[in-house]
């Protein structure tokens, strides 16, 4: 394909291919970085020539603070290297025969559109004819008829290899498998070799009240009477079942989904489990063996008692003893979640937790074993190269909060175990 560097399709069809993008199956669940294309977008388009720097991508898109500063902190970096690869991301997959693209060039955060022009052989949808050349037939010189022949039978054979060739090129799959990075195989080898499809089990609290009059958790001291409402469940969850499910499609390999409060103790003895949210809501995970080294636990005593943290069991040098996320009473800034990979109740079978202290941090969690970049780095720090080497570890990450939506994960912590 041949690219031609402009804006000639008009500004208007230029914001219609980044809707497209937003919606795509590659950016739509990171809600993060449509915001972020979309601004780019919006200065590239409004704005071309006129430089965006760090400091307003991260005060006007991305929350930061008027104290932001780009020499140490690299979220804007990091999030327009996120942007980039899924860009690439989509036009390798979804978007291969889009008639715009779209680019984020490195070490620029202006976006560059261009318009793909296909070459004339992709273009080719009718038969191929071969103008002959005329031929001075003359039976009365000798040998003049069997020369004709042979030159009408060469290139009646150009002409058929033309047309194959032409057919050859001009032929698409209907279905285009994405390539599965090898940290996927790797990581998620447990889950993919077993008998069966593994459970994911979405957390749901049981609440009491209607959310037109004032919906809170049950309580079952205040809330005796009170009917129990246990299909609710955060919007992380939902994104984190979202993610899973991509991966999961990659591996060419199925999940089954329960929220927790279906979920039986027979379906934990024979099955591999995700489960999705913390034990506060995902409750069969105090049926079963969780995490030993980071523990979710409500404080006890002081002006955060209540609030849920995770208690740091074996904690090392320099490491508090309660991870606590931003209280609940002020805007979220900050979460912490865990990553979780222990034995089943059935010890040939495998638990994976992925939860936060906050349905923001579960979504952090899921991102974060569903993305190629984090899983090589969590993968480094386990030392584990191929599959089956994965054992029993727990994983603490740190979780930063926009505006509802978590837009940088960093690994805190990692215990292994011998299992």
């Amino acid at each position: 394909m041949s690219l031609t560097r402009t804006f000639a399709a008009g500004r208007e069809q230029c914001f219609q291919q980044v809707e497209k993008l937003t919606n795509s199956h590659s950016l739509k669940s990171s809600e993060s970085l449509c915001k972020l294309l979309r601004y780019l977008a919006e200065h590239s388009l409004d704005h071309p020539g006129v430089a965006l720097k760090e400091y307003q991508i991260a005060t006007e898109i991305l929350g930061r603070s008027a104290a932001f500063d780009p020499q140490s902190d690299s979220t804007v970096r990091v999030q327009a290297g996120r942007l980039r690869v899924k860009l690439a991301d989509y036009y390798t997959h979804e978007g291969n025969s889009d008639s715009i693209l779209v680019e984020l060039p490195k070490g620029s955060y202006a976006l560059s559109f261009h318009v793909r022009t296909p070459h004339l052989a992709d273009e080719y949808t009718g038969p191929v004819r071969v103008a002959a050349p005329a031929l001075a037939v003359e039976s009365r010189k000798r040998g003049n008829g069997w020369a004709a022949a042979i030159i009408l039978f060469i290139l009646l054979a150009v002409s058929l290899a033309a047309v194959g060739i032409l057919a050859v090129r001009g032929r698409r799959p209907s279905v285009i498998r994405e390539a599965v990075p090898s940290v996927y195989q790797v990581f998620w080898s447990r889950f993919i070799s077993g008998p069966q499809q593994p459970w994911v089990v979405f957390s749901n609290a049981n609440f009491a009240g209607r959310p037109e009059t004032g919906m809170h958790y049950f309580n079952p001291v205040s809330d005796s009477k009170a009917a129990v409402l246990d299909y609710y469940t955060g919007v992380g969850e939902v994104l984190a079942v979202h993610q899973l499910d991509r991966v999961f499609e990659l591996l060419n390999h199925q999940l089954r989904v329960k929220r927790g409060s279906l979920f039986s103790l027979d379906d934990a003895k024979n099955n591999d489990l995700i489960f999705v949210g913390s034990p506060a809501e995902n409750l069969t995970l105090l049926e079963i063996q969780g995490t030993q080294e980071f523990v979710f636990q409500r404080v006890a005593t002081g002006p955060r008692k209540g609030d849920l943290g995770v208690l740091n069991v074996h904690r090392q040098p320099g490491e508090p003893e309660m991870y606590l996320a931003t209280p609940s009473q002020q805007q979220a800034g900050e979460d912490f979640a865990v990553v979780g990979l222990v034995p089943g109740m059935d010890p040939a079978r495998s638990v994976l937790i992925l939860a936060g202290t906050t349905t923001m941090g579960t979504q952090a969690a899921a991102e974060y074993v569903c993305r190629e970049d984090s899983l090589a780095e969590l993968l480094q720090r386990l030392g584990v190269s191929k599959p089956g080497e994965l054992r029993s570890f727990e994983a603490l990450l740190r979780v930063k909060v926009t505006r509802g939506v978590p837009v940088r994960t960093e690994l805190v912590g990692v215990r292994q175990g011998s299992h």
